[in-house]
């Protein structure tokens, strides 16, 4: 028998959960999110990425931090864990895609996205305290530069942003929900955004929608995975019953709780993941289409290590600043604390080719032919104060498919258009246009140089909309074809490339999902 019955339980704590949280309670349902990953607060996050222990997630081998890295064939996917989701890791950036986004993909001729989702972006803006970025760092210094050496200037701007700048170290009372949300301290520019903000500072969701929430009487239960969702009936009309166990725990504890309802928002990794694995079990009228219409942005990350003395990029925020390359192109300076250079032990020289003996001869011959600054670039003294990370975006569409493997498992597959390239020819352009700006050395992963296998932190797609069962898993309002009372609010409903961060697009797309649930009917 299941333990206890709400009117909705959503699965997962990003963007999408945290919406569906608050939004639910607001109208007067009973709601529980279930969390994979642990409750964290400012003390339990790194100082410094060489803390593997903090930083990564992988509990079976005792990893119990906010980060994850998945390997595919195709991609290598980075997201965030724990109670708010990919808000705790993400780089704080809140961009309103350009137009082609509302009418491509699979969710195009839908609706009038553009206009439709409007005034839903702009109430996801003001509940993740979206203001531009006031500071100017080196990255900023660098990116001007770029921009007048590119011959377009005006490509430069900063990027609006989730976080409380105020008086630096300062803390106040809650600025953004008159005095409803918790005390907030103003930004230290200490560059740490991504391993999770230590000085209560970013506008994680912990710090508004779920903050709220809780509140509002919403529960969470967090280290806890689910395992099953099982209709009561048929079509899940009667409402489902939920199967957990705990996700830290060699020999787990399991649980169950019913519902009426129940939201699928653990991003593509975990709702896609779990879709895939009932559809052979619990819920096997899913449509076809689980797993298709994946899609990455399109995206390159570089990292350029200056040897310039004075070179400090880990000052500042995640990502401050922009490049407008055209209209569908993008570049953005990403950076680390000072100390955070984990990611050194992955990086080699960048190169390109067809295959892995052409990239690996070329990778050899740069070692050989450029010895001094690769001995440079791999033995400075601070790796993430030193390098200036590049985050290159397209919104050129292409999708990959993800399918059960033997293991219980994801796999990718190509679909349709282009595959994710590692070696994208204008985002190594620009890399080395940077070299020269800031004296330094571009170099990628190992994965992306040896492999060919591309990195994304924004994996999006798997459960896109469509007008029938027979085109997406979800309709235009993100409920579930062929089950009743089930939605999905994530980034696996993202049906075209919006080739920009997606974590406001998810946001609105959902307060616009929560805002067609009608209040709860009183007894």
């Amino acid at each position: 028998m299941a333990e206890k019955v709400y009117d909705y339980v959503i699965i997962g704590s990003g963007f999408g959960g945290s919406v569906s949280a608050l939004r639910l309670a607001e109208k007067g349902y009973s709601v529980l999110v279930i969390e994979k990953g642990k409750r964290l607060t400012a003390k339990d996050f790194p100082k410094t990425n060489w803390n593997l222990r903090k930083w990564l997630w992988e509990p079976k081998i005792g990893l119990k931090g906010l980060f994850k890295i998945t390997f595919f064939r195709h991609v290598a996917v980075l997201s965030g864990v724990g109670v708010g989701g990919g808000s705790l890791v993400y780089a704080n950036t809140l961009p309103v895609p350009k137009s082609e986004f509302f009418t491509s993909g699979n969710w195009k001729g839908l609706a009038d996205w553009e206009n439709e989702l409007k005034p839903f972006y702009e109430t996801a803006k003001r509940m993740l305290g979206a203001t531009t970025h006031p500071y100017e760092s080196q990255s900023e210094t660098a990116m001007k530069e770029l921009s007048k050496r590119l011959g377009i200037p005006n490509a430069y701007s900063p990027t609006d942003v989730a976080v409380y700048f105020g008086e630096e170290g300062k803390t106040v009372r809650d600025p953004y929900f008159e005095g409803e949300g918790p005390d907030r301290t103003g930004c230290n520019q200490c560059g740490g955004c991504m391993l999770g903000c230590r000085f209560d500072a970013k506008n994680t969701l912990d710090k508004n929608y779920l903050y709220l929430a809780e509140k509002k009487g919403v529960e969470i239960l967090a280290e806890k995975l689910v395992t099953d969702v099982h209709p009561i009936n048929e079509d899940g009309s009667e409402g489902y019953e939920i199967s957990y166990k705990n996700s830290l725990a060699y020999f787990p504890k399991k649980g169950k709780v019913s519902t009426k309802h129940v939201v699928f928002a653990g991003g593509v990794l975990g709702t896609v993941n779990l879709l895939l694995k009932l559809k052979e079990t619990s819920l096997p009228n899913l449509s076809e289409k689980v797993g298709e219409g994946i899609r990455t942005n399109s995206e390159s990350l570089i990292g350029v290590t200056s040897f310039k003395k004075d070179a400090e990029f880990s000052k500042g925020i995640a990502i401050g600043s922009i490049v407008e390359i055209d209209g569908s192109r993008h570049l953005e300076p990403v950076k680390y604390s000072a100390g955070s250079g984990a990611w050194r032990l992955l990086m080699a020289p960048m190169v390109s080719g067809s295959n892995v003996f052409v990239r690996f001869f070329k990778m050899f011959k740069d070692l050989i032919t450029d010895p001094i600054r690769n001995f440079k670039a791999f033995t400075i003294d601070d790796w993430s104060k030193r390098s200036q990370i590049l985050l290159y975006m397209e919104s050129i569409d292409s999708t990959l498919k993800f399918k059960r493997n033997i293991f219980g498992g994801m796999k990718s597959k190509l679909s349709e258009g282009p595959g994710p390239t590692a070696f994208n020819p204008k985002a190594q352009e620009l890399a080395r246009e940077v070299e020269k700006i800031i004296d330094g050395k571009a170099m990628t992963l190992a994965t992306e140089t040896l492999l060919g296998i591309p990195t994304t932190a924004h994996i999006l797609g798997g459960a896109c909309m469509g007008k029938d069962a027979t085109e997406g898993v979800i309709d235009k309002n993100n409920f579930v074809f062929n089950y009743k009372n089930m939605m999905v609010c994530d980034g696996s409903m993202i049906s075209a490339n919006p080739g920009v961060n997606p974590s406001l697009s998810i946001t609105a797309i959902t307060e616009r999902a929560m805002s067609l649930i009608p209040e709860k009917k009183s007894v």
